[in-house]
């Protein structure tokens, strides 16, 4: 499993090479049997203007991590994924340090499916709760 998931994290990395994942510095840093789990550094690039962590940035951390989700537990091969629904409950702020955001399956449709995404600090306190809908359409 080990050589697999190492194999995961790297293919879901190098996708993020010129994209928003990479110009939020977002990293895939574990996968399970049903979760996928990423970091983002929280630093003036990703504040909003009083300094701490802006909630678009939360929102795009959460939605990247969910939508790769998807993707690795469907057949990338077989479907696309797009994100159709995205809800965000902002709890806490931080101003600096990482957070961290893991996506696990709530609902596994044939076409839809439902993630919570919980993006929380170094000490593992809750700084945003997340639902992710995504929709999975063969690729033609």
């Amino acid at each position: 499993m080990n050589e697999h998931k190492e194999k995961i994290l790297a293919v879901c990395n190098q996708i993020c090479k010129g994209t928003l994942m990479e110009t939020l510095d977002i990293t895939y840093i574990d996968v399970g049997e049903n979760f996928l789990l990423a970091r983002m550094p929280v630093t003036p690039r990703v504040h909003q203007p009083d300094g701490v962590l802006h909630g678009g940035a939360s929102v795009a951390l959460a939605e990247s991590v969910g939508s790769a989700a998807s993707y690795i537990f469907l057949d990338g091969k077989e479907f696309f994924v797009r994100g159709i629904e995205i809800a965000a409950n902002h709890v806490k702020s931080i101003r600096e340090g990482y957070v961290y955001a893991r996506a696990s399956m709530l609902h596994k449709g044939r076409t839809t499916q439902l993630w919570e995404i919980k993006i929380t600090n170094e000490a593992g306190d809750l700084i945003s709760n997340c639902k992710l809908t995504t929709i999975a359409l063969p690729r033609k």
